[in-house]
């Protein structure tokens, strides 16, 4: 392995020196030294690894599961990995999975990987949850290999790792060393954010970043899937919010049988599927298929023909939202739902005097933050009576809504200084947080922008153990204004990965260039599998990008 990483760190260093620019010899010259952990990533909490090796061959090396494993050969979450794993080891090799061979193994060789899973109830047919044990211990010697965790999502973790640990030498072999890992994550919530509303995403085009999303063990999927822009998600209660709404009816809608696919295909890789369906604003689409929705702006004492966000004084928007979200609670299993709450914009309803009316009577003055409080509770109330919790943008908290006590308040505006002091506030009110704002992955510059994002942490900011404790990780946001299914997954990976290690990894991992040299062999890694992750920075991957 030290030869591949050597190899490809000193051509990176080589070819900055092409440059005469000083700021290009200072950044290659940081890239030289390997790091000691090869190419782990994200790095896990407790690493030791040996210089002793072991050969492994795809005709003698198995993956199976320990004897005393309380997910056995019915385990199909751990069946489905294991082929998965071994074809990202073997590539081509793969048809020989399961197969039995007369190769005699090499005494040098190691011919299993052993999974066990250690608690009674494996979870294997289960859904991941905000609560889910994720810890793993890895032991790799000879001449079997030994993956532990209490639960199968710390074991999908576990594989992920393993095959980070295999490298080749220049013949194409393969070997691991001996090493031993105890790991499990500084944070239970590590998402993605994909928009699908600004662009359609093609089905395909979310498995695969699913897929990218495991190598770099995120485990929420937060899909925001409609928006002003369309509303792609084909409800079986009101199939005219897709028929109107959506950019075409029937080539740019998630059908029930698209959701179900992506809900599983995340499952099987321990990641959750949380929906964002954002109101009372954001949702121009949904008015195209739902009458009397949204209100009516008026242009001095008639009506402009324009519409703002939904209607927060009729009876039947709480008729319809009751309806909605009981189906959107039976189509995603997820315990959350997330409810927006952003960026609502007060004009038309100031304009509009039914809800001036409505203001008068309520009390509320030229408040329209107390209407838009008004709604938000009906809300919250309708969506606890399905019996999910709620995640909700910080609007929500800065406007004073009641919340309940187990309330996710997702933090996403302002500067640094300004991000920190509403962490604090959040916290210090007691409630439960995740941090977007220096994530927001759709915006991009010149140059090696990941630096940042590795460097920004959910718990920098001031305030107690308790309220540190109360952060429950973050989410990397690519919002779809200029990302369709042509850019998302160069622009995405590998930056997001530096948001992954940062909310996976101890805290005090924080060495930009050990980083680097890191995540430059996992973009390589990413790219041998398929995955379009764009260039940290001069270099080149054994086995370039082939397309599509």
């Amino acid at each position: 392995m030290l030869k591949f990483v050597s190899l490809l760190l000193a051509l990176s260093f080589c070819q900055g020196l092409q440059h005469n620019n000083i700021d290009d010899y200072v950044e290659a010259e940081s890239v030289f030294q390997a790091s000691k952990y090869g190419s782990l990533w994200p790095l896990p909490q407790k690493v030791q690894i040996s210089e002793v090796s072991f050969k492994l061959t795809s005709a003698s090396f198995r993956i199976v599961d320990a004897k005393a494993s309380s997910a056995g050969p019915s385990c199909s979450l751990l069946q489905s990995a294991y082929r998965r794993y071994y074809e990202y080891m073997f590539g081509s090799a793969k048809k020989q999975w399961g197969s039995k061979n007369n190769r005699r193994s090499d005494p040098s060789d190691l011919t299993e990987l052993q999974v066990w899973i250690t608690s009674p109830d494996s979870e294997c047919d289960g859904y991941p949850s905000v609560t889910s044990d994720e810890s793993y211990e890895l032991t790799v010697n000879q001449p079997v290999a030994v993956l532990k965790a209490p639960k199968v999502w710390g074991a999908l973790h576990g594989l992920e790792t393993f095959s980070q640990l295999v490298f080749e030498d220049e013949y194409g072999a393969k070997s691991i060393n001996a090493t031993i890992i105890n790991d499990f994550p500084r944070f239970q919530h590590r998402g993605i954010l994909l928009d699908s509303s600004r662009h359609f995403l093609p089905i395909k085009v979310i498995l695969a970043n699913l897929e990218t999303m495991a190598m770099n063990k995120f485990n929420v999927f937060h899909w925001h899937i409609v928006d002003d822009q369309s509303f792609p998600y084909l409800s079986r209660t009101f199939p005219q919010l897709s028929e109107q709404g959506a950019y075409h009816p029937y080539t740019h809608v998630y059908t029930p049988a698209d959701v179900k696919m992506v809900i599983e295909f995340a499952r099987l890789r321990g990641i959750r599927v949380i929906p964002e369906f954002d109101t009372p604003g954001h949702t121009q689409s949904w008015g195209k298929g739902q009458k009397d929705l949204l209100t009516p702006c008026y242009s001095g004492s008639k009506p402009s023909g324009s519409f703002g966000p939904v209607n927060p004084i009729l009876n039947t928007t709480y008729d319809f939202m009751a309806q909605f979200f009981t189906e959107i609670s039976t189509v995603f299993p997820d315990g959350y739902v997330h409810l927006g709450g952003d960026e609502v914009d007060f004009t038309c309803w100031k304009s509009n005097p039914d809800i001036q009316k409505f203001m008068e009577q309520q009390h509320f003055g030229e408040d329209y933050s107390k209407l838009e409080s008004f709604y938000i509770q009906k809300l919250l109330d309708i969506v606890t009576s399905t019996k999910k919790g709620y995640l909700i943008w910080q609007e929500v908290f800065d406007n004073g809504v009641k919340l309940k006590a187990d309330t996710l308040i997702h933090v996403w505006k302002g500067n640094q200084e300004q991000y920190q002091n509403e962490m604090a506030s959040v916290t210090a009110s007691g409630y439960q947080t995740l941090l977007s704002t220096p994530w927001y992955l759709n915006r991009i510059s010149y140059g090696q922008d990941w630096q940042g994002f590795y460097k920004a942490d959910p718990q920098d900011f001031k305030g107690t153990d308790e309220q540190k404790k109360l952060v429950i990780g973050g989410e990397a946001c690519l919002w779809g204004e200029y990302v369709d299914a042509t850019n998302l997954t160069p622009r995405l990976w590998p930056r997001a990965s530096a948001v992954a290690e940062r909310l996976w990894s101890a805290k005090n991992v924080t060495d930009i260039d050990d980083a680097f040299n890191r995540l430059s062999l996992h973009r390589c890694r990413m790219v041998e599998r398929g995955i379009p992750a764009e260039p940290l920075f001069s270099s080149y991957c054994p086995r370039e990008y082939k397309g599509v």
